[in-house]
């Protein structure tokens, strides 16, 4: 076992996943081609198979780190806080999958990043490319008082059975698993992953249930029942049996139908399942994949109780952001991250929260782009609370209608249209400074996305915006389509209603608002009554937001959102497919 992967070096007993062979193969192909010896295509194949991307700006990279389930040690905080600080803009990005990315990397730099994550047992191996991407899981399994067991052990040993695997990075595309099951229904959004897997037990005995082909972006499908119950010794066998198809069935000449769903599409649930069988059976007669044992789970011990009065907010940060555990006294605690960006000084503080408060001395990124602290005594929620305060992380209201989800937009991505961050902070604003229409609908979720990718899983929210652009008198505006009715439970897709300016999103959600407020049924959920409204309804409703004349028109609708200059549509040839 090399240094960097020994439990004493990470300061829990949860191995790392770092390769330190790797990482010196990566360096020695960066020489190569900077020596002019490897092709540019060749040498952006590999190291976006080892996370690293390219971003709009020419020269900065983006690095992603994989974090399997979201878990992170004080170590691991402690090894990204240094590389925010030292190498990219100051921040760590919580992306949707569970990851922390960081962008504006100068190429110099990123043998330097990849060996500090390395080091604390991070690896960006597999985080980008085509290739088995994080596999993300319910961030409060293992203290969840509805759980059928904890998915935790299952979901890593998955992570360590496919990593560098034969097939894991030469995919036809990407490919995405989630394990979940918290409450007995899809906590993870299953239904849009390529292979789901919710925790069941059936006459004492744990499974899944496993669903398969789902996806998002500009073809919405959820992935169709394949097991309804699926023994938890036999998940190795169905993820290499659906691997094995799509790596022989896949699109390898047209990226943009080449993922899994598109194989389903054309092959039909049927055809594919006959595929999948085979291989199935095939895996089988080899004497399959043993589970073996599964990785340790951290044993919490308990902390002293850091005892203090409360301050002021508590109240409201304890009725937002504090979930009782199934283990007595203990809760978990959501902390809220404003665009999912950690500052260093943040990371550092929470690293030390994790140390010295929590008893798994542990925290779980979220796909809603927070962080779960977990194992927290109760009498100790006002000391943690007085901490997180002079973190500036001590917002209420986690998964609220103002904690709204953003990909990093045309910040950074190449693909992307619209400043997609600048919409996700004006409406988070537009709710803050109108607390009496947020409370319209407390708990509907708002996703924003820079184009119709869906990073920021907008087409599984109740309201969500998808950046675009129109023309008026020849110049570009940007705009965004208004999807209502998604739910990430379940994987309802929102449908498209209306396309409005930039600057107008603000009222268009203000009014949509109001629209639930009047018309819902007794206890009608905010996406439950988008699913069902008449779009004509809402349509009618925004018409006069959704036309911009020439003349209504104002300087700043030609800018936008976080923008200084003349809105101007920069698309260049995306990497997160290549």
């Amino acid at each position: 076992m090399s240094e960097m992967n020994h439990p004493k070096a990470l300061g829990s007993t949860r191995l790392g996943f770092a390769d330190e062979g790797e990482l010196d193969r990566f360096v020695a192909k960066l020489e190569e081609f900077e020596r002019g010896e490897l092709a540019p295509d060749a040498w952006r194949a590999f190291r976006l198979v080892h996370g690293v991307y390219g971003q709009r700006q020419d020269g900065p990279m983006m690095v992603r780190c994989k974090i399997p389930q979201g878990v992170l040690t004080p170590e691991q905080l402690l090894a990204l806080a240094e590389v925010s600080e030292r190498w990219s803009n100051g921040k760590g990005h919580i992306t949707t999958r569970q990851n922390v990315q960081f962008h504006f990397i100068k190429m110099e730099d990123v043998e330097a990043v990849v060996r500090r994550l390395g080091a604390a047992g991070l690896t960006t191996r597999e985080a980008c490319g085509n290739s088995v991407r994080n596999i993300t899981g319910c961030p409060y399994a293992g203290v969840s008082e509805q759980e059928p067991f904890d998915v935790t052990p299952y979901a890593e040993a998955m992570t360590r059975h496919l990593l560098r695997g034969p097939l894991s990075s030469t995919l036809p595309r990407k490919f995405k698993i989630a394990f979940g099951g918290c409450c007995g229904g899809d906590c993870v959004g299953a239904g849009f992953h390529d292979i789901g897997f919710l925790a069941r037990v059936r006459d004492g005995r744990q499974g899944f249930r496993v669903s398969i082909g789902g996806g998002l972006s500009t073809l919405r499908r959820a992935g169709f029942l394949a097991h309804e119950f699926l023994p938890v010794e036999q998940i190795f066998d169905v993820a290499e049996a659906v691997l094995r198809v799509f790596d022989r069935t896949g699109d390898r000449k047209n990226k943009a139908k080449a993922r899994l769903k598109f194989v389903i599409e054309r092959l039909g649930v049927e055809g594919f399942l006959a595929e999948y069988r085979k291989e199935h059976e095939a895996i089988a007669a080899q004497g399959g994949r043993p589970l073996g044992e599964l990785p340790p789970v951290a044993i919490p011990r308990l902390k002293r109780a850091f005892l203090q009065p409360a301050g002021p907010g508590f109240d409201a940060f304890v009725d937002k952001n504090v979930r009782a555990q199934k283990q007595r006294g203990q809760v978990a605690v959501t902390v809220r991250v404003t665009l999912g960006d950690l500052s260093t000084a943040q990371l550092r503080g929470l690293a030390q929260i994790a140390r010295e408060m929590s008893a798994e001395e542990q925290l779980r990124t979220t796909a809603e782009q927070n962080l779960v602290v977990r194992f927290i005594a109760r009498e100790a929620l006002p000391a943690l609370h007085a901490r997180l305060q002079s973190l500036g992380l001590a917002l209420a209201g986690p998964r609220t209608i103002g904690d709204v989800t953003s990909c990093p937009g045309a910040m950074s991505c190449k693909l992307a249209v619209t400043q997609s961050r600048g919409l996700a902070d004006l409406l988070s604003r537009h709710l803050e400074e109108h607390p009496e229409v947020a409370a319209l609908a407390e708990t509907l979720a708002i996703k924003v996305s820079g184009c119709p990718n869906g990073c920021g899983q907008h087409y599984v929210a109740g309201i969500g915006f998808q950046g675009s652009v129109r023309k008026i008198a020849g110049r570009p505006v940007p705009q965004y389509h208004v999807f209502l009715g998604g739910k990430f439970d379940g994987s309802s897709f929102g449908r498209l209603a209306v396309k409005v300016p930039a600057r107008r999103a603000p009222q268009a959600l203000t009014r949509l608002l109001e629209l639930y407020a009047t018309e819902k049924q007794s206890g009608e959920t905010p996406e439950d009554y988008f699913a069902r409204v008449p779009l004509p309804r809402a349509q009618a409703l925004l018409a006069d937001l959704t036309d911009m004349a020439e003349s209504e028109a104002t300087p700043d609708d030609f800018i936008d959102l976080g923008e200084k200059q003349s809105f101007q549509v920069v698309l260049q040839e995306g990497e997160c497919a290549a």
